[in-house]
């Protein structure tokens, strides 16, 4: 009977110990991975025609990147660059940005705000842009160069 009680013992003092163990790494931070301050990309509009700012931007290649869009116009607005906004790249997207079924874009609600996390593609000189979905004859076109992190 005692080595029953002293087991019983010992098994509710190691759940004790192994529940509280579980308990404090729950309440710890999760853990940095390839973080990064968040991009600000600012949509506007003149006569109904997107501009997107900065109209050149440079990121880390192969890296994860946050990317704050707010678009300040009345217009949907459809913003492009190439492969980075392909599933396999996005990592996260919220608030009044939604994916468009072709694969390389996001479209932004108007006098919307929305975040992408995304990995970028390999290092180069690339085209971005944003075009107002009743305006697709007038796109603006913006530079796009992602470096190598290790330069």
């Amino acid at each position: 009977m005692t080595i029953s009680i002293r087991a019983a013992t010992v098994a509710a003092l190691l759940a004790a110990a192994l529940s509280g163990g579980a308990r404090a790494a729950n309440d710890l931070p999760p853990p940095k991975t390839d973080a990064m301050p968040p991009v600000e990309v600012t949509i506007t509009s003149e006569n109904g025609v997107p501009r997107c700012a900065p109209a050149e931007l440079r990121l880390p290649a192969q890296s994860n990147v946050d990317l704050h869009v707010t678009n300040q116009s009345n217009e949907q607005v459809s913003l492009t660059a190439p492969q980075i906004f392909q599933n396999k790249n996005v990592l996260h997207h919220d608030g009044d940005v939604v994916h468009v079924a072709s694969n390389d874009a996001y479209l932004i609600k108007p006098n919307g705000k929305g975040e992408i996390r995304l990995r970028t593609i390999a290092p180069g000189e690339y085209t971005w842009g944003c075009t107002a979905t009743s305006k697709q004859d007038k796109p603006f076109t913006g530079k796009l160069t992602l470096v190598d992190p290790a330069k």
